[in-house]
């Protein structure tokens, strides 16, 4: 039986999500493409496929430093997306998503204790696939 308290979910780069770590329980992708429309007079638009567009992952999840994870997680994440590098996206059963950016690294605290720590942090990490 597999130990899923230590079983990778993902990996950002180095940056790995996993049961035990820092969780999402979301994964959105939005894959587009780019088509230009042409006009014609009487009949509708014609259309041509003009290649790949925009190609974007979300994380979202909830991070419960008492439980799992650690209140550093996601300020390395920003720390990642403060340098501009591409990194590889690998899910945790091997499948090579591809290069992507951070975009962007949303946080929400909740349950504030005594000095302002929180209990619970809902976030959500943005990320765009980067093309040479």
């Amino acid at each position: 039986m597999p130990d899923y308290g230590t079983q990778k979910m993902a990996t950002i780069g180095m940056f790995v999500f996993g049961l035990d770590t820092l969780a999402y329980q979301e994964l959105e992708r939005r894959t587009d493409w780019r088509w230009a429309a042409t006009p014609r007079f009487g009949a509708r638009d014609a259309l041509q496929f003009t290649g790949p567009g925009v190609d974007k992952i979300t994380l979202n999840g909830v991070l419960v430093p008492e439980v799992a994870g650690s209140y550093s997680d996601i300020e390395k994440l920003r720390e990642m997306g403060d340098t501009g590098e591409v990194q590889d996206v690998v899910l945790g059963d091997g499948t090579v998503v591809g290069q992507y950016v951070i975009m962007a690294v949303d946080d929400r605290a909740q349950n504030i204790l005594q000095g302002g720590r929180a209990r619970r942090y809902d976030f959500a990490v943005d990320l765009l696939r980067h093309q040479e």
